[in-house]
């Protein structure tokens, strides 16, 4: 057996019919079945030796001239037809899609996350896509927007609103402003522009150093809407002029993150030590900790070295290792909160006037922390994708208040001293270092992409029940994104 995997796009649907001899009506069947995760249509037919295998293999690269959407051939005995595959994959380019209500304007991105490279941040392009009976001369915009949210749109009362417009940046697309610097044309702009034809327009927005990665604060199990944050969203729309109200259902507009990887050159690891002196001991305790790295990752491991030099009579029941997150909201106020992330609890037991050292692993989790109100996690752009805020990094002579939020941590190492005897351990005492902690994503390998061909990711778009009302705003939070 061989399996062809293709997209939803009919095109796609016409050539994989003709390669496995399918009906109309099993085809779109079979489409109608596909998953909905990835989207993609899974088809077992024929033998690997029938000779509709070679016409699917005519297809495929018929397919690939025509932007057509047959994405995978692979018989699972044949060696070239898996590197057609490989090969074939190697040269997809993502799109990401989204229509307004009306289903008259649309966006095209090739990402949404946008890193901040510290001198520079990496521009926006896109195309827009417009019906002309409704542009109808009219001028159309796009408009860029970081927003903090410190409170939830339905709490907005008398004009007061819970929000702050940390940038906004519009550019008109259509018609073109001749003041305005034309920029070349990516790769991905051309093939979108070849494939959408002459109502397509290209944009390009580039974002100012200094502004706030995104950031969301997770909200409780009874907060609906937008969660507070710092979020980036690129709109766009038409109209005659730029400050006319504009419905919420003519208007497309798609959230993206702004991120920041770690630095290729790390500095060293921190190293804090404290000396403890206790009542009828001539010795002191003393404590070292350390981590080899400055800078650790996601998801991975954290090894925290403990070195403890006990000279005294006293008795050391437990290691306690915690982190703590450090979230400071600097535009509004002053407010500091501290959510711990992680805390674990050794059963090493160390004698009066012993020695120890060794080293732990901890590793701080989201799914650990799902329940947490409040806890800063990465911009998400759905359900389920993200994880604990990275760590700010401050740049010099950098304003604290345009980032919004600060987001850091702390590795805690205490011991849990007990004086022995009778009392045991309702004499006992804390002995503790702290050590700042930077967490972050690695900054994926740098490949040369290629556009020869489109897979476009489309976002189902939902009707607003009422342009103000709470349930069109929950609906704009989820589906927005």
């Amino acid at each position: 057996m061989f399996e062809s995997q293709v997209s939803r796009d009919y095109g796609g649907l016409r050539h994989m019919r003709r390669a496995l001899g399918l009906e109309a009506s099993e085809a779109t069947a079979a489409a109608a079945a596909a998953t909905t995760t990835t989207q993609w249509l899974l088809l077992e037919k024929a033998s690997s030796n029938s000779p509709k295998q070679k016409l699917a293999s005519a297809t495929v690269e018929e397919a690939r001239r025509n932007d057509l959407c047959l994405v995978k051939y692979c018989c699972p005995d044949s060696l070239s037809s898996k590197r057609l595959y490989i090969n074939f994959m190697a040269n997809i380019s993502r799109v990401f899609k989204k229509t307004c209500s009306n289903g008259k304007l649309s966006i095209y991105l090739g990402k949404r996350d946008f890193v901040d490279h510290v001198d520079m941040v990496e521009p926006i392009d896109g195309v827009l896509l417009v019906d002309p009976d409704y542009l109808k001369g009219r001028k159309m915009f796009v408009m860029l927007t970081c927003t903090f949210r410190y409170g939830h749109d339905d709490l907005d009362v008398i004009g007061l609103t819970f929000r702050k417009d940390l940038y906004v940046q519009v550019q008109q697309v259509v018609p073109a402003e001749p003041i305005s610097p034309q920029r070349p044309l990516t790769v991905l702009q051309e093939r979108l522009l070849h494939k959408l034809g002459d109502n397509a327009y290209p944009f390009t927005l580039q974002m100012v150093v200094n502004l706030p990665c995104s950031v969301t604060l997770q909200p409780g199990p009874e907060d609906t809407g937008k969660a507070c944050g710092v979020d980036f969203e690129v709109k766009s729309f038409c109209a005659e002029n730029l400050e006319d109200k504009i419905p919420k259902r003519d208007s497309v507009r798609l959230v993206i993150r702004k991120v920041q990887f770690a630095p290729l050159e790390p500095g060293p690891g921190p190293w804090a030590q404290t000396i403890r002196h206790f009542l009828l001991s001539a010795q002191p305790l003393q404590l070292q900790a350390w981590m080899e790295r400055e800078v650790h990752y996601h998801g991975q491991p954290i090894s925290v070295n403990v070195s403890i030099n006990n000279c005294t009579s006293k008795v050391i029941k437990k290691i306690k290792i915690s982190i703590d997150q450090i979230t400071d909201v600097v535009l509004y106020s002053l407010d500091k909160y501290t959510k711990t992330v992680f805390t674990q609890e050794f059963t090493e037991a160390i004698a009066a006037n012993s020695s120890f050292s060794k080293s732990f692993a901890v590793t701080p989790l989201l799914a650990a922390n799902c329940q947490k109100q409040g806890l800063a996690l990465d911009g998400k752009l759905k359900h389920g994708d993200t994880n604990l805020a990275s760590s700010t990094i401050l740049r010099p002579g950098m304003n604290k208040e345009l980032l919004g939020i600060l987001v850091s941590y702390k590795v805690k190492v205490n011991l849990i001293v007990s004086s022995g005897g009778i009392l045991g351990n309702l004499t006992a005492s804390d002995v503790g270092v702290e050590l700042p902690l930077i967490l972050m994503h690695p900054k994926p390998s740098q490949e040369a992409a290629s556009s020869e061909d489109i897979v476009i990711e489309e976002f189902a778009q939902q009707e607003p029940r009422g342009e103000d009302s709470p349930e069109a705003l929950a609906a704009e939070g989820d589906k927005g994104s």
